[in-house]
């Protein structure tokens, strides 16, 4: 009997899209499905985030509360204050709200814990700055801390900079104030080593005593960094044959610091010694050697001098430069060489009022630097700062009790260590992590930004 062969025929017709439904179509639900999932959680992120904003730190915004405006990303930092502005402060002047904080406009405010290194303890002080172990017995000096208005100032963590500084060169230029700093940073950062390491910190020629010579250079053998001094009052070149000053020339040791990693400048205090500021057959240009010239003018034409060789000589994209203000004195009864004293003073100047006026030396620093206009430049403006600061001279502390003569000149310009510089070198150091904070992390020695940095303030003085 004949079979149909109609079912046979059918069934085999049938059979691919069956098992194509059977085995494939649970993989292919499966796949639409989780794209789907993907592109409807894509929809939730879009409605529900905003899109992340790029923070870049100004160098005189420093960890801002919340409650001040953030500046947008690659904004300008606000221009330096102006005199008027300063004035203003000072006055009943009303004064407008901040949107960036100034790391130099603050206070001092007593600081209970211990300095950032035990009084008396540091090898790198000399003599002059080391009150404490020359007799001073009040350690009010060392409790006080400067805090800016409106953020905080992280403390120099030391194994955090000398790292930061490993394989790299700083080094400080000026007169005996920048020596003084100088000093309280290698006590701050010496202080945070341990014994061993202590033991590979030393002046490269094996000197123990810093004042009287020219360069000193200190070196961290674990870090391969070295922090470096050189005297340099006036930044331009002294002529001993004719004891004049070469306005137009840079000083004679430019090219030893000229490829420093780190660069921090100033000069103000000779300028006002009694030879300068008279002015008299001393100032010189060329072969031209002027019978009358004010400090003004030639303070002015040697920062033109200095400025010309920052562009010149260094690399923007390799060195860090800063110029640090003036220091501000407190003599009493006269000047430094006609009986001037601080003796007794304990306590920091409080009200603002007592706060003395900007002088022509620090209006002729602001514009000549501001003029600059360099990115690679940074004003650490410590002049306000330091004139709160009556209490922390070395006054008759300047030598130990058994040396000190009856009448003898006090110090009324340089300060005791532990002391002001080491919040100079605090600042110095949060400036250089704001750099670090716009560039990720990355070394703030080796890019600069596109745009260019406008200074926080200024101030300057030996």
């Amino acid at each position: 009997m004949a079979t149909s062969k109609f079912p046979a025929t059918l069934f085999l017709k049938a059979k691919p899209p069956v098992q194509f439904l059977c085995f494939h179509f649970p993989s292919i639900y499966t796949a639409l499905f989780s794209l789907s999932g993907f592109l409807l959680f894509l929809v939730f992120l879009l409605r529900h985030t905003q899109p992340p904003q790029i923070l870049l730190l100004s160098p005189c915004t420093l960890a801002a509360p919340s409650a001040d405006p953030v500046p947008p990303p690659f904004s300008s930092p606000p221009p330096p204050p102006t005199h008027a502005e300063d004035a203003a402060k000072k006055g009943n002047t009303t004064t407008t709200t901040k949107k960036h904080c100034d790391l130099f406009d603050g206070r001092w405010v007593r600081d209970e814990g211990n300095p950032s290194y035990p009084p008396g303890s540091c090898r790198f002080i000399d003599v002059a700055f080391d009150c404490f172990s020359n007799g001073r017995k009040d350690l009010n000096y060392t409790k006080m801390r400067w805090k800016p208005n409106g953020c905080t100032l992280p403390r120099l963590r030391g194994k955090k900079m000398l790292k930061l500084l490993r394989g790299k060169r700083l080094a400080f230029v000026g007169d005996s104030l920048n020596r003084n700093m100088w000093e309280s940073l290698l006590c701050i950062l010496t202080n945070s080593l341990d014994e061993r390491q202590r033991s590979r910190v030393f002046e490269v020629s094996g000197r123990s005593e810093f004042r009287s010579d020219t360069a000193y250079a200190v070196r961290f053998a674990d870090y391969n960094c070295s922090i470096e001094f050189f005297r340099a009052p006036f930044l331009v070149r002294e002529i001993s044959s004719t004891e004049t000053l070469r306005l137009d020339l840079m000083e004679a040791a430019a090219e030893a610091y000229a490829d420093a990693d780190v660069l921090v400048f100033n000069s103000g205090h000779w300028w006002t010694h009694p030879k300068t500021s008279k002015g008299e057959n001393f100032y010189q240009e060329g072969d031209n050697v002027f019978p009358k010239l004010s400090a003004e003018e030639a303070y002015r034409k040697a920062l033109k001098t200095w400025a010309n060789w920052v562009r010149t000589r260094i690399q923007p994209s390799r060195t860090r430069v800063f110029f640090r203000g003036y220091s501000w004195s407190h003599f009493n009864g006269g000047q430094w060489n006609s009986g001037g004293n601080c003796d007794g003073e304990t306590e920091p100047i409080v009200d603002e009022k007592h706060l003395a006026r900007y002088f022509k030396l620090t209006e002729v620093l602001e514009s000549e630097i501001a003029e600059m206009n360099a990115p690679n430049l940074l004003y650490l403006n410590i002049t306000r700062m330091t004139d709160y600061r009556k209490d922390a001279h070395p006054s008759v502390y300047r030598s130990p009790e058994a040396a000190r003569k009856p009448g003898e000149a006090q110090d009324c310009s340089h300060w005791c260590l532990p002391g002001v510089p080491d919040a100079w070198n605090e600042l110095l150091y949060a400036m250089l992590m704001v750099e670090i904070t716009r560039k990720g992390g990355k070394s703030f020695l080796l890019v600069i930004t596109k745009k260019k940095l406008a200074p926080c303030a200024i101030g300057g003085r030996n």
